[in-house]
């Protein structure tokens, strides 16, 4: 799957600063609309280390109303959230009706990584996967809306990143140690996450793949994904008033 991914998809600088004011208007209007409708949104975002999944949200969130929507990075889980049911701390962070939830990686991280580190026996995490997908078909039939995204780049560009980072001083100290072990056992990584796509790709929350080597595609593609579901869902939430 991934490795048929088109990777040199880009924009022109001239395309990109023509397109993306009328985008952020749109998202901005679809935000209030969403808000008067009642319709909760998670934007979840995963994708490789060095991607760029941290740069995307901050600028898809630059020209939204701030009151409306909550940002949850998405870390290792506390003391106190490990002896909850694995779920529990992402129950907590859901959005009320007509907010919005932006996660900085989410559920889908600590199977991921649990898998291909051997923490977890195949059992556990193909059963993770189920409860997964429970977990957002019981969000999705309460009416939220959920759009998934994985921002997906080579190996040579993730090691051509990560090197980069490693010389700026105030990038250095915020690298994730384990985007260098992802990085050594990429091909173990890029089999687990082509799992982890089609074992949670459905109707009710499908994924968008974002080919993100080049910063001006990947911007616009997750505004227009992002746009397009929204839409849809306010579409359907008006035909069945």
């Amino acid at each position: 799957m991934l490795e048929k991914i088109d990777l040199n998809r880009t924009l022109d600088e001239a395309e990109y600063k023509k397109r993306v004011p009328e985008l952020r208007s749109r998202l901005y209007s679809l935000q209030r609309k969403c808000w008067d409708a009642r319709l909760p949104v998670l934007l979840v975002f995963e994708g490789w280390g060095a991607s760029g999944r941290g740069a995307m949200v901050n600028f898809l969130t630059q020209h939204l109303e701030p009151r409306v929507f909550k940002l949850h990075m998405i870390l290792e889980p506390r003391t106190f959230e490990v002896s909850m049911p694995w779920l529990w701390r992402f129950w907590t962070k859901i959005p009320a009706y007509g907010e919005m939830a932006i996660f900085d990686q989410s559920w889908y991280r600590r199977v991921l990584i649990n898998r291909v580190e051997r923490q977890a026996r195949r059992l556990e995490w193909q059963q993770a996967y189920e409860d997964i997908n429970d977990f957002e078909r019981a969000l999705t039939d309460d009416g939220a809306l959920i759009i998934k995204f994985f921002l997906h780049i080579s190996k040579q560009e993730q090691e051509h990143r990560l090197k980069k980072q490693a010389k700026d001083p105030l990038s250095r100290h915020m690298r994730d140690p384990e985007d260098r072990l992802q990085l050594k056992k990429y091909k173990s990584y890029a089999k687990a996450v082509e799992e982890m796509l089609m074992r949670t790709e459905t109707e009710w929350a499908p994924w968008n793949i974002i080919e993100a080597e080049h910063h001006r595609w990947a911007r616009v593609r997750v505004f227009e994904c992002a746009i397009a579901r929204m839409e849809k869902a306010l579409e359907e939430r008006k035909r069945r008033a």
